[in-house]
């Protein structure tokens, strides 16, 4: 089977679409649940019930493995499919750094947007905070950081939901 830059490489790109982009939104990369992680991290909005959940192992050196998952749309998936994919093996620091490189990758983000990639970046905030109260003695099977704006996109007046 061709690798998964192949396939995307084969397909027409609609106008104005970065390769990397659609290969995340088609092969999304460390997706699921790390088994007995150092740290879990969860963004919620509690008005539209959507999450992002961070798992990760570290090692001396920085990050060893990070999965996420979310009930999220697929701007939240790219975002935290790209996301994983810059930071797995690299140090803490440089993963803190890294939200800027995404959005810089990402181009101009909606306001939707940006509420999806700040999730995926407080779900990975929360799992660092989780493996520092987990160091300090704290019993915290999580750390959860509710978000104050919801990626929620408002209904326009005169449009109804039906």
């Amino acid at each position: 089977m061709p690798d998964k830059s192949e396939l995307v490489n084969n397909i027409e790109m609609p106008e104005g679409m970065n390769p990397e982009v659609l290969r995340h939104i088609m092969y999304p990369e460390n997706y699921g649940k790390l088994e007995s992680p150092d740290g879990t991290g969860v963004a919620m909005d509690d008005k539209t019930g959507e999450f992002v959940i961070f798992t990760l192992k570290l090692a001396k050196d920085g990050i060893e493995d990070i999965k996420f998952a979310t009930n999220g749309c697929q701007d939240t998936v790219v975002v935290g499919s790209m996301f994983t994919e810059m930071v797995k093996g690299e140090s803490v620091e440089y993963a803190k750094q890294a939200v800027s490189k995404i959005e810089a990758k990402l181009g101009g983000l909606s306001p939707q947007q940006k509420i999806c990639a700040d999730m995926v970046f407080n779900a990975f905030i929360a799992a660092l905070i989780n493996v520092a109260n987990l160091a300090q003695g704290e019993k915290e099977e999580m750390h959860v950081i509710k978000t104050d704006e919801s990626c929620e996109i408002p209904v326009s007046e005169g449009e109804n939901n039906a």
